[in-house]
């Protein structure tokens, strides 16, 4: 039976800030090797079939499920990965697990197949990529029995900052197969030793594997309400491309559950339901949910420091350093975390990590834009980034990709010069379409119609400078645009 890889993006990873944004959130970020966690994720199910010739089966492109405002986030990150292309669904609103699970299942099964979805986040870690697969096919072979199926982590320390799984009876002679007996919340540090000296609970890591017809059947069961409303989502739905764009009112209306509380809970022990089964897994695996946690998967030096950039400790003991934009350095300290970016700083304490949710907490509240972005903004085409800004005027660092574009616009308010930095640009202004490289300009008066373009292989770096009455986003007239935005902002 085929394998369907479900990836859900839709975490915003607040825990890990100033790295982890709103607009560009931990999946995104290369935070444990030189690929980012999405595409981990992505990349963990590689060399399955070689290690498994001969419990071959079809592995189809991935689903992934993800907030409308990060597709082009996606689609960049599996075009730089390769491979099969991804099918992408928009969700205007996050509305938790189970809604995500029900639209990927729909669009599994209306290709008029029943494949086996294993169902990732993007936003996790592991260490044995070979234990998961080979975890992964047992899986696989209980979950196109029908059974629902759900992989444990296995503890190694009393944390306290994940829900349990607790192991029933075991179903094979080989002690890697159980019934799942239930799920328990985020114990107390007492509760949690407890569940570690009796080897009958395991992390729970979120994954799971199952039929999609299987997991139809079971929303529209014991939660119908969020069952009807995705599929009006799906049916609504609008191809563009590798985006499924789901019906926008259709998902605000829907309930927001995960999986865990819409169903499995639910069917555990219950007649006439699936079984409900649970595999360990012991692969060196972490949720990244907070920055200790990035401390403890991190490559440490001889006195338990992770340094990233340009950082530097001295009789400094068991502190994670990370460097964006200028040096940082740490003298007689321990058990700190401290993360340098262009527009934030923050200090915190390794035990206190959790509570970095205080300080997105305030910036939301506050509605500074250090909560939603950082200081470099992604876009389809590229990126940019403020360099200066004062009355009617502004400076921007311009990077377009190779053979991007910008869309063609206009500006009331406001006029541009371009300063070609590196690359070789080409520009419409009005009637005129003409290359500009290394160390030449060009000006965009008021009411001109313009784009930018890179036609070339390496990225176009340009100073823009704008001047005019009002700069904002608002003044943005687009008439063509390759990536179908309504603004630019």
């Amino acid at each position: 039976m085929p394998l369907q890889p479900v990836i859900l993006s839709g975490g915003s990873g607040t825990r890990l800030w100033p790295l982890s944004r709103e607009a560009y959130p931990k999946q995104f970020l290369p935070l444990v090797s030189s690929y980012t966690m999405l595409q981990e994720t992505v990349r963990r199910l590689d060399g399955l079939a070689q290690e498994h010739p001969r419990q071959a089966i079809e592995i189809l492109p991935p689903l992934v499920v993800c907030n409308e405002a990060h597709r082009f986030l996606v689609a960049e990150q599996f075009r730089v990965l390769g491979g099969a292309s991804p099918t992408i669904l928009l969700e205007s609103v996050g509305r938790n697990t189970a809604p995500a699970l029900t639209l990927a299942a729909l669009q599994a099964v209306n290709t008029g197949a029943d494949p086996v979805l294993l169902v990732m986040p993007a936003d996790h870690t592991l260490s044995d990529g070979q234990e998961f697969r080979r975890v992964i096919m047992r899986g696989h072979t209980q979950a196109s029995t029908g059974a629902v199926v759900t992989f444990g982590i296995v503890p190694d320390k009393p944390e306290t900052g994940y829900g349990y799984l607790h192991r029933g009876a075991p179903q094979d002679a080989d002690g890697e197969v159980y019934i799942l007996d239930g799920f328990r919340e985020k114990p107390d540090r007492a509760t949690a030793e407890g569940y570690l000296a009796s080897a009958d609970y395991y992390w729970n890591s979120g994954i799971f594997m199952l039929r999609a017809g299987v997991w139809l059947g079971l929303i529209e069961q014991w939660a119908p309400a969020i069952a009807a409303a995705c599929r009006a989502a799906f049916t609504r739905a609008t191809r563009d491309g590798d985006f499924v764009r789901l019906g926008s009112q259709a998902l605000c209306d829907c309930p927001s559950d995960s999986i865990d509380y819409a169903v499995m809970e639910r069917i555990i022990g219950q007649p006439g339901q699936p079984p409900a089964l649970v595999l360990p897994l012991a692969v060196g695996w972490s949720d990244l949910g907070a920055w200790s946690s990035l401390w403890e998967v991190r490559e440490r030096d001889a006195s338990g420091n992770v340094l990233d950039g340009d950082a530097y400790v001295h009789d400094a003991h068991n502190n994670l350093l990370i460097a964006q934009h200028r040096m940082v350095a740490a003298v007689g300290v321990d058990d700190l975390v401290v993360v340098e970016t262009p527009d934030a700083v923050l200090v915190v304490s390794r035990a206190r990590a959790q509570d970095v949710k205080a300080v997105t907490q305030y910036l939301k509240e506050q509605q500074r834009c250090e909560f939603r972005q950082h200081r470099r903004c992604h876009r389809p085409w590229g990126s940019y980034e403020p360099i200066d800004a004062g009355q009617r005027y502004q400076v921007k660092r311009l990077s377009v990709a190779p053979r991007h574009s910008l869309s063609l616009q206009m500006h009331h308010h406001r006029a541009e010069h371009w300063i070609v930095v590196s690359g070789t640009a080409r520009v419409t202004c009005n009637d005129r379409v003409f290359l500009l490289t290394e160390n030449e300009s060009t000006y965009i008066p008021v009411g001109a119609r313009h784009r930018l373009e890179n036609p070339g292989a390496i990225p176009l770096e340009i100073i823009e400078v704008q001047s005019g009455s009002y700069l904002g986003g608002a003044d943005i007239v687009r008439f063509e645009d390759a990536y179908s935005r309504g603004s630019e902002d």
